[in-house]
Formats: C-alpha cells, structure tokens, sequence
C-alpha cells in the first residue's frame, strides 16, 4: 500500500514533527510539508526519511500567513491516484482531505489558537489594537476548520484529553492511540547534577515558571531544550526567556537526537509546566530514562504519569511548587533510586513505537474493509 502523509511543516522539530517523520519510516510512506529544515530533520535521528520528504512550496514566517497559505496550499493539493491513503498529521494541513481520500487524520489537537486556547493567545500574544483583526481570523478558521474536517474519513487522536477536544470544538468522535515514544533509544546512566526540560519556547508552555524557580534555588542547575519557529511572537518569547534566565539555568535552542538522549540519561529528573498539554511526549522520553517528572496534573499528563510512582502532578504548579518538588524527588532518589528508575521504565514501554504503528496499521485496514 503506498501512503503519503501531510504536515504542515518540518522546519521546526516537535513532538508532532516527530510523530509524522516515524509514521514515514516506519510505513515507507512519503511526506508532503512546506518548509523544510534539513539539518534539523538529520539533527533528530531522521536522516533516513529525508529523500522521501517532498515541499509542496514554502510559507512565511509570521502568523496569521503562514498558517492560511498552508491551508490553501493543502487545500489545492491533489495527489489523487498516486497514493492508496492519506495521513494527515498536521492540524492546518487537514485542508488536505477536500481532494485526498481516504484520509485519516492523526490529531495532536484541534488547533489550539482558535479553539481552546483562543482567549489565551488573544490576551497574551495578540496587540490590542490588533484583536478584533484577530476575531475575524479566527470566526473564518472556525468555519473552515469544521468544514475540512467532515472530509475525513477517520479520526484518530493522541489522548483522551484530545478526544475530549475534539467532541467539544468539532462535534466528532475519534479514538485513541497514544503517540509513538522510540523508548528503546532511550537509557539511564545516573542521576546527574542538573534537571531537564524539553519543549518548545512558547507562551503556553509556561517556561517563565521554571526560570523563575530555579532562580530561587541556586545550587541546582536547569537545561532547558527549548526549540522555536522564527515567527516574531516565538522570538518575542524566546528573547524574553533569556533576559530572565538566571545564571543557574542553560538554554539549548537546538541539539541533535544522541546529545538529547544522553541529557536524559544523565539528568536529576524533568520538568514541564506546560498548560493543559495534548500528550506530553516529553514525559514518557523522561520516564524511559528512569527519571521522575514534575508535572502540572491536568492534560495529557494524568494519561501518563502516575502520581508518586513515575512522578509528581501537582495542581495549579507555580514556582513555590516546583521547588517543593524538587526537593522532595532529591531526598527520593537519595533514599530508592532503583524503585523509581523501574517504575518509569516500565511506565514509558506502554508508549512503544511498535504499539502504535500496529493499532494504525488496524485502523486502516478495518477502512479498507468497509
């Protein structure tokens, strides 16, 4: 069966990304994108999918343009006849289902600016002058994201906290297969002297709360791995970041797939703030290092970490919190390290790359014979 799948775009690496670039090797499928960053493609261990990964014209930097002409560059795509089925991974390219049949859109999430996180974004990253423009965007996106996805012919979602989502915003029902973790690449070494973040610069994902943490906790050290797009409001949150960073704190734009494994290996434990997250890939890579992670205790989070067993979920988290936290792991892994390392391993195999591909490997053939 030949399958190609659709991404909005590959010059920024996230968990997304990384769902879709697995999705190709391991189906032999081709990738229909826009942008294109090579070297970070190589940098994430994808070096193998590259020739397979086709542009189909780029896009611009800067929102809202760059996510309408992805929706009509998707839109006005037809690879009718060349392909047997379509997955669709991205959330502005399911305007690729209006000529490409069957689909089968793999949803990280309803597109969080328009939906869930529309007054977010509106209160926190739109200038107020500019905020009734930004309505209209969004009344419009609203209409046609609805209007796209009733041309799909089947939805299926990372989490129970996506479905929850989709219900919600797009009246639809979809089901869940947790996204892809390569566990196996993963390991643990020791328990080092720093802890790790892995996410993307951006507003909702609340790095501020770990700078401003780890600020009052000067003997402990911080990598954050923190990759962004070069849109204007990414780099205004990234410049903000670094002026706040204490002297205690690192901040990795870019690493390749072996350095990022290897910080895992060896980090104290994780720590993510991000608000009311899809899934939460991170997580699960930590948790397969045998490293305990501090969470918020809403999203996708409570699907994956069991509360004082692989980690901690912790309501409404703020930097008092954390640095509780961090404390209480330290005497933790003091007193039962092994116990903990176990119970994350354990934990992180559930998310297997070989379980996911073998339940969308299911649902396509139980299209094929309807």
């Amino acid at each position: 069966m030949k399958i190609a799948i659709f991404h909005t775009a590959l010059d920024n690496i996230g968990g997304a990304e990384k769902v879709g670039l697995i999705l190709a090797r391991e189906l032999n499928a081709d990738v229909y994108t826009t942008n294109i960053d090579k070297g970070k493609i190589e940098k994430m261990g994808f070096a193998d999918v590259l020739p397979r990964i086709f542009s189909i014209g780029k896009i611009p930097k800067n929102a809202p343009f760059r996510q309408q002409i992805v929706l009509l560059k998707f839109h006005f795509l037809n690879l009718k006849n060349k392909y047997d089925f379509y997955i669709i991974d991205g959330d502005w390219a399911v305007s690729g289902a209006v000529k490409n049949h069957p689909s089968l859109w793999y949803v990280h999430s309803p597109i969080r600016e328009i939906w869930d996180l529309y007054k977010y974004t509106r209160q926190n990253t739109v200038p107020w002058f500019l905020r009734w423009v930004f309505d209209v965007w969004v009344f419009l996106n609203r209409y046609l994201n609805i209007k796209y996805v009733d041309k799909v012919n089947i939805l299926i979602c990372n989490s129970e906290n996506t479905k929850k989502r989709i219900k919600k915003y797009l009246n639809k029902e979809a089901f869940i297969i947790n996204p892809p973790i390569e566990t196996g690449k993963f390991k643990f070494e020791k328990f080092g002297d720093y802890w790790l973040s892995v996410n993307r610069l951006v507003k909702h994902k609340k790095i501020d709360l770990q700078l401003k943490a780890f600020k009052n906790l000067p003997n402990e050290k911080l990598v954050i791995v923190g990759s962004y797009e070069q849109s204007r409001h990414f780099l205004e949150y990234a410049k903000y970041c670094q002026e706040i960073k204490p002297q205690n704190v690192e901040i990795k734009s870019w690493v390749s797939s072996e350095e990022l494994i290897n910080l895992y290996a060896n980090c104290k434990g994780f720590v993510t703030t991000s608000q009311d997250e899809d899934f939460g890939m991170n997580v699960v890579e930590a948790m397969a290092s045998g490293k305990l992670v501090i969470a918020p205790n809403e999203g996708g989070y409570k699907e994956t970490i069991i509360d004082e067993k692989t980690g901690f979920l912790v309501n409404n988290i703020n930097e008092e919190k954390i640095i509780n936290y961090i404390k209480i792991i330290n005497e933790q892994i003091k007193e039962n390290p092994t116990e903990y390392i176990y119970n994350c391993q354990i934990q992180a195999k559930k998310f297997a790359v070989r379980n996911f591909i073998e339940k969308i490997k299911n649902e396509i053939k139980k299209y094929e014979r309807l």
